[in-house]
């Protein structure tokens, strides 16, 4: 083999190489979709709940239990003088066995509210990935934003440049109708495409950075170049949504799994009402005692003795314990009612703010698709032509070119913000969907 035929190798193998290197570095671009199962599948509250949910049915277990059983050993009426077990008729040795028994039904009660403490948690979690999915679409959608509007930039920036050799040629030229001013205009606008795209850069940086929270290394990558198309949760379309009435929306809201879990909540606090009312019921004990004894000076047994006992507490004090337990207990409900009332008004007045946010924006996205970029254009193309066959002003063609773009990237910043409303409303659309016979109560 010849040293051609070497060095060919070489490079080839160092192109392969590079190949692979690139590939391993810059994997696919990053979809929405992608980045939203990334961050429901790597969120650690999920998992955090699903191990709370375990510990609330295994407490609900254990508060169904009684209470284990006291046993006493105990040497009674020994005699101090000689500690002689047959010395006195009196003397015996005991073990006893009591058991204690909650008050009423306090423990299918305390079992109760463990778990529909329990049954939250699928509620909570479900709130938790819509919450995340709209959260990671809105970082996402922001990168998305300043990346294409980088690109944007980057497309017509050689158009400036461009420009910028015209203006210095035609001002360096004896013919040439340039001036200074127009030399200084074009290097200043090409200056100021620098400063933007910086800022952009800037932006998109700082929004992936804050998607590494949700997904990691896979937020550093490139984002897809396609603004995805969303659509909304139920199904539901997007006139559906601006058309519906206020009681339509109203039903669609008490569905949401965040009031669903505070229903729980409610109801377990219910429950603890009546579980501090078993405390005007006594709590009641039974004992068993057995005492041996031996036999007499005179060699002759003695009986061994056997007691048993009831005792229970007698709860006759109640003003200052039963009755303040009991309406604490009513208050801690009303005050979950009261949270879910401003949870439910918070949810109806972010869907109303949402669906007349979806509305205009669909009204910005035509106007600028039907009339504003093609004028745009038309007016950018028309004044760099007349620039062209000197019959236009040099300054009115950069105004125009920069016009332009500024509505591509107002028109990119609808399409992102419609998106980002569309995720918003996907979240405050959110229903309970796991199987619940219970009808979900209004708030």
């Amino acid at each position: 083999m010849n040293l051609s035929n070497v060095t060919f190798f070489v490079v080839l193998s160092l192109s392969v190489s590079n190949v692979i290197g690139y590939a391993q570095t810059f994997p696919e671009p990053l979809k929405l979709e992608q980045a939203v199962a990334l961050a429901v599948d790597a969120d650690p509250w999920l998992t955090g709940s699903q191990f709370t949910q375990e510990a609330l049915n295994d407490e609900a277990i254990a508060a169904a239990t009684l209470p284990d059983p006291r046993v006493s050993l105990m040497a009674g009426n020994f005699p101090v003088d000689t500690f002689d077990l047959n010395q006195e008729a009196m003397t015996q040795l005991s073990v006893g066995v009591s058991q204690m028994f909650p008050r009423g039904d306090s423990l299918a009660l305390a079992q109760h509210q463990k778990q529909q403490l329990a049954e939250q948690h699928p509620l909570l979690r479900l709130d938790r990935k819509a919450k995340v999915s709209a959260m990671v679409s809105q970082l996402w959608l922001e990168a998305f934003k300043a990346q294409e509007s980088i690109r944007l930039i980057e497309q017509d920036r050689a158009l400036f440049e461009q420009l910028v050799d015209a203006a210095k040629a035609g001002y360096s030229s004896a013919l040439g109708r340039a001036r200074q001013q127009d030399v200084i205009r074009a290097q200043l606008e090409l200056t100021r495409l620098e400063d933007r795209l910086t800022m952009l850069r800037q932006q998109q940086q700082a929004a992936q950075k804050r998607l590494t929270e949700w997904i990691g290394a896979p937020a550093t990558v490139p984002l897809a170049p396609v603004l995805p198309t969303q659509s909304l949760s139920r199904p539901l379309s997007v006139p559906t949504i601006k058309q519906s009435s206020e009681h339509t929306r109203y039903e669609w809201i008490r569905h949401h799994p965040a009031l669903r879990a505070l229903d729980q909540r409610i109801d377990a606090t219910q429950t603890g009402v009546d579980l501090a009312k078993q405390k005007y019921k006594p709590e009641w004990g039974l004992t068993a005692q057995y005492g041996y004894r031996d036999s007499d000076p005179m060699g002759r047994d003695r009986a061994d003795l056997f007691s048993v006992g009831v005792n229970f507490d007698l709860p006759i004090f109640t003003g200052n314990r039963q009755d303040k337990e009991v309406s604490a207990a009513v208050n801690r409900t009303e005050a979950i009612k009261t949270e879910k009332h401003l949870l439910g008004r918070r949810l109806m007045a972010e869907l109303e703010t949402a669906s007349v946010q979806l509305a205009r924006l669909d009204e910005r996205q035509a106007l600028y698709a039907d009339q504003l970029l093609p004028q745009m254009a038309e007016q950018a193309e028309a004044s760099l032509t007349a620039y062209n066959n000197d019959d236009g002003d040099f300054a009115e063609a950069v105004r125009a070119r920069i016009a332009e773009l500024n509505a591509k990237v107002d028109a990119l910043a609808i399409a992102v913000d419609r998106q980002k409303t569309i995720a918003q409303i996907n979240y405050l659309l959110a229903e309970a969907s796991f199987d619940d016979a219970r009808p979900a109560k209004p708030f």
